[in-house]
This record gives structure tokens, C-alpha cells and sequence, in this order.
């Protein structure tokens, strides 16, 4: 069987198997929520190729030298590194910019 799905429809899926586990959608409960830490990332990157690149970069290979995110670390502990690939993480940062999650309500529910 050959799934012929688009790449946002396979960011939600990466999104909604792996990243939700520890990130809720809209509530911080042991690590930030979505809606926190895109917004933190809206802010450091607007533009979404530099959004992308930071993000799938940093969650490659998490440091607490390179976060924007140091308040987070100090409460919730550095991310561990997960072992994804890079273009999964791109796929993955890319459906995280493009997904109002403050009207999505897939995933966990708060």
C-alpha cells in the first residue's frame, strides 16, 4: 500500500505522533506548549525558512547555549535529542509554522 498524503498533512502526522507526547497543544505541563514556544520562535524568526532552519536545527541537536528559550530549560530541563533526521525535523517545523494552534484542537486537549 503507497499513502499519498501532502507534506502538511505528513507534518501533522509526524507532529501529532512524536512532538505531543511531552508538548500539548495549547497547556505547558512538562514542556512548553505549542502555542508558547511557536509564539517565542514568531517572534526570534518571522520569516518561515529562518523559523524552519532554526527550529529543526536546534531540536536535531538541543543546547542550552543556543536556546531561545533558557526560562523553559531552567523549568522543564534541556529537550533530549530525539535522533530525527533533519528533514523530518523540517517537515515537522514547517507544519508548526504554518498551524494556528490556538483554534486547533487535535492532539491533546487541554
Amino acid at each position: 500500500m503507497v499513502l499519498n498524503i501532502n507534506a502538511n498533512e505528513m507534518g501533522s502526522l509526524l507532529f501529532h505522533g512524536n512532538c505531543t507526547t511531552c508538548h500539548f497543544e495549547n497547556k505547558t505541563v512538562s514542556a512548553p506548549s505549542v502555542v508558547d514556544f511557536k509564539e517565542r520562535y514568531m517572534t526570534a524568526f518571522a520569516e518561515k525558512k529562518e523559523f524552519v532552519k532554526y527550529m529543526s536545527e536546534w531540536v536535531e541537536h538541543p543546547k542550552k547555549e543556543t536556546s531561545i528559550m533558557l526560562d523553559a530549560i531552567e523549568k522543564h530541563e534541556l529537550m533530549p535529542e530525539l535522533g530525527f533526521d533533519i528533514e523530518t525535523l523540517k517537515t515537522i517545523s514547517e507544519y508548526i509554522y504554518e498551524t494556528d494552534f490556538t483554534q486547533k484542537h487535535s492532539g491533546h486537549k487541554d
